[in-house]
C-alpha cells in the first residue's frame, strides 16, 4: 500500500491540524452567480460554502507581501496558443535559442526550440492505442481477445450515433437554406410556417435539439459531429495511419530526430485543450479580462505531444525528458489510456525527472472506473500497490455541488491510485482565438494541482518535489461523509475516493510548506 507516513512531514502535520476542518455536508448549495461560476475553484468552503482550493485566501493572506520565484512548467498536451492575451506573457522562452536561424544553438537535439517543442510535427489526428494494438494481429493472447472485445463494443457505441448526426446535419442544412442564415434562433424554427414535409420534419428535429442543447446548440451540434466522425474516421478507424507525417518509427525510442517548433496545431481549435490547461495554470491574474490562473510568476512551457486520439508512449516519455533538461520544475500531464506498449520507457522517464527534482501531476481519467483494479495509462505503479518513483501525484475530480455528489461522475477513483481530489467541472479558462471557455475534466483538475505546486515551489524552493507532493497530499480538504463514485453511482466515504481523501487547498498547503522549509537547515556558502 502507499504509505503517507514520512518523519520529516510530521510536526508540519501535526501543527497544522487545528486549522484543517472536516466539514460535513450542511453547506448550503444554492446556484452559483457567474461570478462564482467563473471562479469557484479558487473559492473557499469556509468563507463561501463552495468546495474550491481556497486560491484567493491564499493570495489575500499569504501571499500579498510575497513575489516567490520563477517556476517553469511543462505543459505536455494538445499544443499551447502562445499568442492568446491572457498567456502571451507567460510564455517560456529558451534564451539559448536563436529564433528562426535554422540551427540547435543550445546543442540539446531541437533546433529553434525557442518556446517549446511539438513531437507531433504536422500531425493531429491518430487512432486508439487499442487500434494499433489490434492492427500488429492476432497474436493468441489473451489481451487481444480482450483488445477485440473492447474494439467491438465501443465501435458499437459510437456507430449508430452516426445516424442521429447525419440526420441532424441534413436538418440544419435545409433549415438554413431556407431561412437563408447560417445562424439562427429558436424563435426563427418557430416562425417557420411552411408545411412542405420535409422542411416541417427538420423544423420539428432541430426544435427538439436545441430544447436539449440549449441556446448555444448551433456550437453543440458541431462538436457532436465532429466528435462522432473524428471517432469513426481516425480513433476507431483500422485503416488510418496518423503517424506518417511525423516521419518518425514510434517503436523506436533511439529514433529522436522528428517533430518541430510549433507548439501549437495548424487548426488552432485542435490545440484548445491544451491552451485550456495552461490558462488554468497561469492566465494572468487581476487583470480585467477572463479568468485567472492558479500560479503567478510562472512560465509555461508547450510541449505538443497528445494528438486527437492515443498519444504515443515514446513522445511522452521524450516530452517528459525535454521539459526536465529545459528547466521545468512541475509537469502538468492531462493525458491517459487504456493500454501502453512501452510503459517501461514513461517509468524512466518519470525516474529521470525524480533524479533530477521534477514535480509530475497526471490527470487520473475521465471514465468513472475504479483505477485501483483498472488500468490508466501512465502510471507510476508496475502492481497497482506499489509506487515506483515519489515524485508522481495523480488527480480525480470533485465540481462545485457540495454534497454526497461532490465528486464528478465522470471522475476516475481509487484509493491506491488516484493521489488527490481537485476541481474539474466547468473550469474557466483560455481557449483558442483568444477566447475563453468552461471544460471539464481530470483534465482540468491535474493543472489546478499543478499551480499549487508551481506556488509552492515558488515560495518555497528548498522544498523537493516529494515533499511538495505529500504536502499537497496531505494538507487538502478532508471530508467524512459518504459521496457517489464512478459510473455506476457506487456510494463509499470520500476518504476512500483517493489515497488522501482529500480536496487540495491551496492555503493549507502553503502554510505547511513554510513550517517544514523553516525545518530544513539552510546549506552553508561557499
Amino acid at each position: 500500500m502507499r504509505t503517507l507516513t514520512h518523519l520529516f512531514l510530521l510536526s508540519a502535520t501535526l501543527s497544522m491540524t487545528a486549522q484543517q476542518v472536516a466539514p460535513t455536508k450542511s453547506y448550503k448549495n444554492s446556484p452559483l452567480t457567474e461570478d462564482q461560476e467563473k471562479r469557484w475553484s479558487h473559492l473557499d468552503l469556509e468563507k463561501d460554502s463552495i468546495p474550491g482550493m481556497s486560491v484567493d485566501k491564499a493570495y489575500a493572506e499569504l501571499l500579498n507581501t510575497k513575489k516567490g520565484n520563477k517556476v517553469i512548467v511543462g505543459v505536455i498536451d494538445s499544443g499551447v496558443d502562445i499568442s492568446h492575451p491572457d498567456l502571451k506573457s507567460v510564455i517560456w522562452t529558451n534564451k539559448k535559442e536563436i529564433p528562426r536561424n535554422g540551427k540547435d544553438d543550445d546543442k540539446n537535439g531541437y533546433t529553434d526550440d525557442v518556446n517549446g517543442w511539438n513531437f507531433l510535427g504536422n500531425s493531429n489526428n491518430e487512432t486508439l492505442e487499442l487500434v494499433r494494438y489490434l492492427r500488429k494481429g492476432d497474436d493468441g493472447s489473451e489481451m487481444y481477445k480482450k483488445a477485440q472485445k473492447e474494439y467491438e463494443a465501443e465501435y458499437q457505441k459510437v456507430f449508430p450515433e452516426k445516424e442521429t448526426v447525419d440526420l441532424l446535419v441534413e436538418a440544419d442544412k435545409i433549415v438554413k437554406a431556407h431561412l437563408k442564415k447560417d445562424k439562427y434562433t429558436v424563435d426563427d424554427l418557430n416562425n417557420i410556417s411552411s408545411i412542405k414535409y420535409e422542411l416541417y420534419k427538420s423544423k420539428k428535429i432541430m426544435l427538439s435539439y436545441a430544447d436539449y442543447a440549449g441556446e448555444k446548440f448551433h456550437q453543440s451540434l458541431e462538436e457532436y459531429k465532429e466528435y462522432v466522425y473524428d471517432r469513426l474516421n481516425y480513433n476507431l478507424n483500422k485503416e488510418f495511419d496518423g503517424r506518417k507525417p511525423v516521419g518518425d518509427n514510434p517503436e523506436d525510442f533511439n529514433d529522436k530526430k522528428y517533430g518541430n517548433n510549433v507548439v501549437y496545431s495548424k487548426e488552432r481549435k485542435d490545440s484548445s485543450h491544451g491552451t485550456h490547461v495552461a490558462g488554468i495554470i497561469a492566465q494572468v491574474r487581476n487583470n480585467g479580462i477572463g479568468g485567472d490562473g492558479v500560479a503567478t510568476n510562472v512560465e509555461i512551457m508547450p510541449i505538443r505531444a497528445v494528438p486527437n486520439g492515443d498519444e504515443y508512449d515514446k513522445d511522452i516519455a521524450l516530452a517528459i525528458r525535454y521539459a526536465v533538461d529545459n528547466g521545468a520544475k512541475v509537469i502538468n500531464g492531462s493525458f491517459g489510456k487504456d493500454y501502453s506498449p512501452h510503459k517501461e520507457w514513461i517509468w524512466e522517464a518519470m525516474k529521470y525527472a525524480e533524479s533530477k527534482d521534477v514535480l509530475i501531476v497526471l490527470a487520473a481519467g475521465n471514465d468513472g472506473k475504479n483505477v485501483d483494479v483498472e488500468p490508466n495509462y501512465p502510471e507510476d505503479t508496475a502492481d497497482k500497490k506499489n509506487e515506483l518513483v515519489n515524485n508522481v501525484i495523480k488527480v480525480g475530480a470533485v465540481n462545485y455541488n457540495y454534497g454526497e455528489n461532490v465528486v464528478a461522475d465522470f471522475s476516475n477513483f481509487g484509493s491506491d491510485n488516484v493521489d488527490v481530489l481537485a476541481p474539474g467541472v466547468r473550469v474557466y479558462a483560455t481557449v483558442e482565438d483568444h477566447d475563453f471557455k468552461y471544460q471539464q475534466g481530470t483534465s482540468m483538475a491535474s493543472p489546478n494541482v499543478a499551480g499549487v505546486a508551481a506556488l509552492i515551489r515558488s515560495h518555497y524552493p528548498n522544498l523537493k518535489a516529494k515533499q511538495v507532493k505529500h504536502i499537497i497530499m496531505q494538507s487538502g480538504t478532508p471530508i467524512d461523509f459518504e459521496v457517489y463514485v464512478g459510473e455506476n453511482k457506487e456510494k463509499m466515504p470520500f476518504s476512500k475516493a483517493s489515497v488522501s481523501g482529500k480536496i487540495v487547498n491551496a492555503y493549507n498547503a502553503l502554510k505547511m510548506a513554510e513550517e517544514l522549509s523553516k525545518e530544513i537547515p539552510k546549506e552553508p556558502k561557499l
